[in-house]
């Protein structure tokens, strides 16, 4: 018998999140070809409304946030605390795989839609749950995205920036995303277990263990008080000088990486145009390097600043040092190498406007790559829907008159200002 053309095919995925970190977990699931519902509340999911902070137009036509976290789901907008919205969201669990929310434990519990309620009714059912601060501990109820939770309570912002400069300025998704591929992972393997076993589980992920995990190795460097790992840290301490970014003439940066230094440093100085340092006790090993730090430091920034951009990266690349530019997202969108490796897609709008959208960080060599489609519109498969759970078209224009379920049309696109 052939094989399905989607590992998830034939999964059913109920979400009832908003913004970022769940929608971003069920978008992987649905590329794998699982069918995906988005419950949306009474008005739609607030993430919709986010296009001014993000210099891109606001309304429906044309969002691209939106859909790169809700490509290829479909949508359903239900108010779950009516009695007849409550219903529809039970029929779906009732024919569903799994269920990834971010509603906070103490909504679940208030609305019997928690882990423990939950496995009394439907014990095959996978539950995702993604939040800022975990399940337990003082601050489990506590909002959290990533802006707190992640970059700042996580450690990232506290540490890693010039410690004569300021913090870095995080931006939205940059600890979403890792945490819904976490997610998503536990989910697979809580699926596959489900399948085998009938049982199912619950899965959390939080944004704060999250970004304890991205900075791991340097958390277990913390521990030994060397000055090395006390970030934040002023550029010319930093312990290896050959992974900074150095300034070139032509006032782009340059990143060197190159951790091993011992065994790159003499190759490295001959490719850098400073032969007479190769061998030089001052700086090599690296072991005589801390007496000497700020002088190999200022050196590097003085050489590499005397050639552009394009002139180190050709003499790097033909000494097979490792390097790369530092890149702006104008150019990330245009690199070829991200291109040749399936890292974007082209999503055309209704306005006539072509977008590049990004693909999740995982390729399957015997699957195809999916067609994507745009996030739903709010309760866009309403008609769909409802009529395979069993409703009629009079129960279904009753509920949509009551508000116990929305359609609305998009919203009109708009292009306005940030003046």
């Amino acid at each position: 018998m052939a094989a399905e053309k989607y590992p998830l095919e034939g999964v059913r995925v109920v979400e009832l999140a908003t913004f970022i970190a769940g929608p971003c977990c069920t978008r992987f699931l649905a590329d794998l070809g699982a069918q995906v519902i988005k419950i949306e509340g009474p008005g739609g999911d607030p993430y919709r409304k986010t296009g001014i902070n993000e210099g891109r137009p606001t309304g429906d036509l044309e969002n691209t946030s939106f859909d790169l976290e809700n490509a290829n789901k479909k949508g359903l907008c239900i108010n779950y605390k009516t009695p007849e919205g409550r219903e529809v969201l039970e029929r779906l669990l009732a024919t569903a795989d799994v269920f990834v929310t971010n509603v906070r434990e103490k909504s679940l519990k208030r609305h019997g839609l928690d882990y423990d309620s939950l496995k009394q009714r439907y014990p095959k059912l996978v539950v995702g749950q993604v939040s800022g601060y975990g399940e337990y501990g003082p601050d489990k109820d506590l909002p959290g995205y990533d802006f707190t939770a992640y970059f700042a309570r996580g450690g990232i912002m506290g540490t890693m920036y010039d410690k004569d400069s300021a913090p870095m300025t995080p931006i939205a998704g940059f600890g979403d995303h890792p945490t819904g591929l976490y997610l998503s992972n536990g989910i697979l393997a809580a699926l596959y277990r489900a399948r085998e076993t009938g049982r199912g589980d619950k899965i959390t992920v939080n944004l704060l263990h999250s970004a304890i995990w991205s900075v791991a190795v340097m958390l277990q460097s913390a521990q030994y008080g060397q000055y090395t790992a006390c970030y934040p840290i002023p550029r010319r301490d930093i312990p290896n000088p050959l992974t900074m970014p150095y300034r070139t003439q032509d006032d782009r940066w340059l990143q060197l990486g190159v951790p091993a230094y011992d065994a790159l440093y003499n190759r490295c100085m001959e490719a850098l145009g400073l032969p007479e340092l190769k061998e030089d006790p001052r700086f090599y090993p690296q072991s005589h390097l801390p007496a000497h730090l700020h002088t190999f430091y200022d050196l590097l920034v003085e050489r590499i600043a005397q050639q552009s951009l394009g002139e180190w990266c050709k003499i790097l690349t033909d000494a097979d040092i490792p390097y790369a530019v530092t890149q702006t997202w104008e150019e990330l969108l245009e690199d070829p190498q991200a291109w040749a490796n399936d890292c974007y897609y082209k999503m055309k709008y209704p306005t006539g406007q072509e977008r590049t959208l990004v693909r999740p960080p995982v390729h399957m060599r015997e699957t195809p790559l999916p067609e994507y489609k745009r996030g739903p519109y709010v309760g866009e498969q309403t008609w769909e829907l409802l009529p395979s759970l069993g409703y009629t078209r009079e129960q279904i224009e009753s509920m949509l008159k009551s508000g116990a379920v929305e359609q609305h049309p998009p919203r009109e696109y708009e292009s306005k200002s940030l003046d």
